[in-house]
């Protein structure tokens, strides 16, 4: 009977799509049902189990599932013994501390004291303990936002994306203590079998995450201008180069990162590129 690779992944909540959609760009065919627990995919080595995200480091840990995808969040707040393998690239957050907009903060020093209204004790005491801060943490689940308005804390430690709630809430960000994204997580102690149906798994991860950081490039380049244009592009190796029919001209094709996408394209066509195509990359194998 052929050996699978466990992974646990959130049942509903902030990375369950990116998770799902993540399977199916490395070309494996997930089918959940509804409130269907687990299942298998079927043209790959892979149980899925569909978890509560604070459950996935304990489940990894006890090697009930052998790898997980998890906020880093929750991977700290909860402090289990598994090894971090990949950061995914998306859910991405921040762990930050928030006041109400009339106060003045000056510092994590305006900490001292105060009652602080948090889903993360852990990380928020780890924080003080750096600080040299002794403060009174009050560990609620949810709602945490409406904790300074109902007297409860004078702060907050809560998960931010784009600071809306906490407007609403007549609250500010005012410090950051964790960046957060979605990382794969496995158990330590991985037989050979599972460690290799792990590696065929994050050759397609890798392959996908690198395709959505890059811009495949194609454009027009007048002969007298080729090697300029050329020595502006990175490429994997060199870019490919192809005669046009009309005399002069020639056909460039190329890779371009995402963070050097907008600057390089103004610099091509400052150095006589035309007709520049920017198509998406599905996948990209090094």
């Amino acid at each position: 009977m052929q050996q699978k690779l466990k992974i646990a992944i959130q049942k509903s909540g902030r990375l369950y799509e990116d998770s799902v959609k993540l399977l199916k760009d490395c070309g494996i065919d997930v089918k959940n049902g509804i409130n269907k627990l687990k299942t298998e995919a079927e043209n790959f080595p892979l149980e899925i189990y569909f978890l509560r995200d604070d459950d996935i480091p304990q489940y990894v840990e006890d090697a009930v599932a052998d790898i997980g995808i998890v906020g880093e969040n929750v991977l700290y707040e909860k402090n289990k013994k598994v090894d971090v393998v990949e950061k995914l690239g998306f859910g991405k957050c921040r762990l930050s501390i928030a006041v109400s907009r009339g106060e003045q903060y000056s510092g994590p020093a305006y900490l001292q004291g105060k009652r602080i209204a948090t889903t993360y004790p852990v990380l928020v005491q780890r924080f003080l303990d750096e600080q040299g801060i002794r403060a009174e943490i009050h560990e609620i689940s949810g709602s945490v936002e409406i904790a300074p308005g109902i007297g409860l804390a004078e702060a907050i430690v809560d998960l931010v994306s784009s600071g809306s709630t906490l407007f609403m809430n007549g609250l500010k960000e005012v410090e950051t203590i964790l960046r957060s994204e979605a990382v794969l997580v496995r158990n330590k102690s991985l037989d050979e079998e599972q460690l290799k149906l792990l590696d065929r798994f994050l050759f397609r991860i890798r392959a996908v995450k690198k395709a959505k950081n890059n811009k495949y490039v194609l454009m027009n380049a007048p002969t007298d201008k080729l090697q300029d244009i050329i020595a502006l592009l990175p490429g994997m190796k060199s870019p490919t180069v192809l005669p046009l029919a009309e005399p002069g001209w020639s056909s460039v094709h190329s890779v371009i990162s995402e963070n050097q996408f907008w600057d390089i394209i103004e610099q091509l066509k400052a150095a006589g590129a035309q007709g520049i195509l920017v198509v998406p990359i599905e996948k990209m194998i090094l």
